[in-house]
């Protein structure tokens, strides 16, 4: 969440192009950007979904350290649905973005079956109480809330060696339920008053840290928000997620970094459906896999037309 408010075996199919080393590094080529278009804009994502983008592509293996890495390219086509489960496996789009904890190997075999790439979201910096492993956090790593809506996260020290013993356990998780990408959430933790004295040398270290072990796995790997280090740190990350860089005027600063790598940037603005032409205006342009959701993350989608 913004803190202030899917791998390939051993084909490169579109909309994907792949890395072959750890770490991510550009994509081989363009490898064509996806679909786009013919997505339609009604409704909630529980409408039938969208039509015409056909699919991810060739499936391959997902996590295991063996497999290439997947790098998104830009323009593909994505949902992301954290609540309101089940989840609408109905849309027609290259990714899904879905909760680590909460969906099922089964779940994740059906998108993979349905030719989709899966994304699994974790925090990797801050402490939720209803985790299943809420407990093997200390005391003494967690600092000050998130600003709400999610004040009852707490930033954690990601300093130390029993927060990263925690998010390798997760990044394992990831591989044993299937997932092909993670997108570790709350990484700028340094931006924001979080209680623990984090400065942005601790979280450059932090995310590439993460990368790397995210890599080590096979698992391709998101940077999320941490507009801040973007030039720094998108060698290190295969693809990127935003939230609300239209409401706070920051689209164009991933245009020379992960945008000119080719790698994917998927975007989510929690505005009103009528201004989803103001929003598109000005990120379809730059390249930005845009929807406009409800702040909870539910299957609810406008896409770009």
């Amino acid at each position: 969440m913004r803190a202030t408010v899917l791998v390939l075996a051993a084909l490169c199919l579109v909309p994907f192009a792949c890395s072959s080393g750890p770490s991510g590094g550009t994509s081989e080529g363009t490898g064509g950007a996806g679909a786009t278009g013919g997505e339609g804009q009604g409704g909630s994502a529980g409408s039938g979904g969208a039509g015409g983008q056909g699919g991810a592509g060739g499936q391959g293996g997902a996590g295991g350290g063996m497999s290439e890495i997947f790098v998104p390219a830009v323009g593909t086509t994505w949902q992301w649905q954290l609540s309101g489960l089940p989840i609408d496996t109905s849309i027609d789009v290259a990714i899904y973005d879905i909760d680590l904890f909460e969906t099922t190997p089964e779940q994740i075999a059906k998108l993979h079956g349905d030719g989709r790439k899966v994304i699994c979201y974790f925090s990797a910096g801050s402490y939720e109480e209803y985790r299943p492993d809420a407990g093997d956090f200390p005391a003494e790593v967690k600092g000050s809330p998130l600003d709400a809506p999610f004040q009852d996260e707490l930033w954690i020290d990601i300093r130390t060696t029993v927060v990263r013993d925690i998010m390798n356990k997760r990044l394992d998780l990831a591989v044993q339920k299937g997932c092909d990408a993670v997108e570790p959430d709350n990484v700028d933790g340094y931006t924001n008053d979080n209680g623990l004295s984090l400065t942005a040398a601790d979280q450059l270290e932090f995310n590439r840290y993460i990368a790397k072990q995210a890599h080590a796995r096979g698992l391709s790997v998101g940077l999320k928000n941490d507009l801040e280090q973007l030039d720094e740190l998108a060698p290190d990350f295969d693809w990127a997620l935003n939230e609300e860089c239209f409401t706070y005027d920051e689209c164009g600063l991933y245009k020379d970094n992960f945008l000119a790598a080719n790698k994917a940037v998927f975007h989510a603005e929690y505005v009103e459906p009528n201004q989803l032409g103001a929003v598109c205006a000005v990120t379809k342009p730059l390249g930005l896999s845009t929807l406009i959701k409800n702040i909870e993350l539910d299957a609810f989608r406008l896409p770009c037309p």
